[in-house]
């Protein structure tokens, strides 16, 4: 083997050893660089402490990318500004891994999701306490988006202050109001207040309140009495007992089907007498007539008898008796 044959096959084992070694690269991580990205910023005017670069983004949960730059406003857009004028913004840069259709869909429709409520916010993960960055949609007029002058290098996307954040504000601002708080006005206050029921309770009549207290306890007394005296009576006992013997007797009589017959059985004679009176009705009408007209007779003897008694037992009235004169 000569040597020209051997400065070929080394140089081939070198072609194939890199050609190997790229793709290598390529599959455990140079892939990323040719993916397509969508790269945002975001503006706080508070602290982030506990965010850093290589901190995970996510959409609701939803890992979409991870934080690449923090930087200040003052270095990177207001480095003309004179220093009383500059907003001293930190500026968080994300970049979120997509496909080059949801990377260009997500530019066209970043304003509208922006007046959707659509905010960037630091939270803390679980345990750990790590801060990562969240998207989410929230309430846009409580979160505005921060005013700033200048052009942002890429897509801008407003900010919230953190959930933690806004607890220790508030927090602070209770221990201010309370650093604020004149505790000695307060204290004269609460010292005349005690002294003013004091007065009031000295100007009480005592006496008078207790002579009716204890006439109300007395008139309690006497009314617990007689209810003792009431549920003690015999026959209370007995009507009770009386009430729950007759009440398991309907029971026992619901209960065994005979009310149900009773019903059946009123139900079915109404229905026998409705059809006897429609069958024959015209009869019952007859009957009804010579009823009204034997009243109306009846009626009539009556007042006849209590007129003239005596037609009750002669057919006419009696002759008159003449009585006979005695001879001159």
């Amino acid at each position: 083997m000569n040597d020209s044959q051997r400065y070929v096959r080394l140089g081939l084992f070198v072609t194939v050893s890199l050609c190997v070694l790229v793709a290598a690269l390529f599959l455990l991580g140079w892939r990323a660089w040719f993916r397509p990205t969508f790269t945002f910023e975001t503006y706080f005017d508070q602290s982030i402490a506990g965010l850093e670069i290589g901190a995970p983004a996510s959409f609701r949960g939803v890992p979409l990318g991870q934080v690449t730059e923090l930087l200040t406003s003052a270095a990177t857009y207001e480095r003309n500004v004179p220093i009383e004028q500059r907003r001293n913004y930190i500026v968080a840069r994300v970049r979120a891994g997509m496909s080059a259709p949801a990377a260009e869909q997500m530019k066209k429709e970043i304003d509208t999701l922006i007046k959707q409520g659509l905010r960037a916010q630091t939270r803390l993960a679980g345990v750990t306490g790590q801060q990562y960055l969240e998207l989410d949609f929230l309430d846009s007029k409580k979160y505005p988006p921060l005013p700033f002058a200048w052009q942002s290098k890429y897509t801008y996307l407003p900010s919230a202050p953190s959930v933690s954040g806004e607890i220790i504000a508030q927090a602070q601002a209770f221990l201010a109001s309370l650093d604020a708080a004149d505790f000695k006005t307060l204290g004269r206050n609460l010292s005349a207040l005690a002294l003013d029921l004091d007065k009031k309770l000295d100007e009480l009549p005592v006496a008078t309140l207790s002579a009716r207290a204890e006439t109300v306890l007395q008139s309690a007394q006497v009314v617990l009495g007689r209810a003792d005296a009431t549920l003690g009576n015999p026959s209370l006992g007995a009507t009770i007992d009386n009430a729950a013997a007759l009440s398991a007797r309907l029971r026992q009589f619901a209960d065994g089907g005979a009310l149900d017959r009773t019903i059946q059985g009123i139900d079915e004679a109404a229905q026998r007498l409705n059809g006897l009176v429609g069958d024959n009705q015209y009869d019952v009408h007859v009957i009804v007539e010579d009823l009204r007209a034997t009243a109306d007779n009846l009626r009539v003897l009556s007042e006849t008898i209590k007129r003239d008694p005596s037609t009750v037992i002669f057919s006419k009235p009696p002759d008159k008796v003449v009585i006979p004169r005695s001879a001159p």
